[in-house]
């Protein structure tokens, strides 16, 4: 049995790695600013898009996918599962609520997608086909987050893998508040297409 002090450990260190602004610090790097102080003041891939660098905004979006991905790979080699789910949990509330800029960060879309691929890599990887589709189809990038992350748990239940699904489950529910204002211009038909200035 994995030692209390070490989960800890590993827990603290998902949230630090998941808080780490990679749009903020690549914004700043590539001369553009402070990328919360243009379009929908986030800082993540889809903010960083609106700037008009698609560079830029691929390369926060695979950053921010990374960081997640790391944190599962970290968890899986020192406490294994279950306990690996909640250090997914962990890394998605440091982006959300990255202590470094007062807990305003972003919505969490990537780093999941970067953590589903390693927990459970069908559920993961058949949610970037749901987003592109949704994507392509309605052209915004909310509503394809919003369908996409929720048919990870979803899968996953198909898949037996029940307790990941509820963790996972829960995960999907926060990334669900983190866009409660999208999830408001949606119903308003007001939601921007991708990008398109918020």
């Amino acid at each position: 049995m994995t030692d209390i002090s070490t989960i800890v450990v590993i827990m603290i260190l998902a949230y630090l790695l998941g808080s780490i602004p990679f749009g903020l610090l690549f914004s700043r790097i590539a001369g553009l600013g402070d990328i919360r102080k243009a379009g929908s003041g986030n800082i993540g891939a889809t903010n960083v898009l609106r700037s008009g660098n698609k560079l830029l905004a691929a390369l926060t979006l695979l950053a921010d996918a990374a960081k997640g991905s790391a944190a599962i790979f970290i968890a899986l080699e020192f406490i294994g599962f279950p306990a690996a789910y909640w250090t997914g949990l962990a890394a998605l509330l440091g982006h959300i609520f990255p202590v470094w800029l007062s807990f305003k960060g972003g919505k969490g879309v990537a780093v999941f997608i970067g953590m589903s691929i390693v927990l459970s890599p069908l559920p993961g990887l058949s949610m970037l086909s749901v987003w592109l589709l949704v994507a392509l189809i309605s052209r915004r990038s909310s509503l394809a987050a919003l369908i996409a992350t929720v048919s990870v748990p979803l899968y996953m239940v198909v898949l037996g893998e029940i307790y990941g699904a509820v963790v996972v489950g829960v995960q999907v529910g926060i990334i669900y508040w983190a866009h409660r204002e999208n999830i408001s211009r949606l119903r308003k038909g007001q939601e921007p297409r991708i990008g398109q200035s918020a």
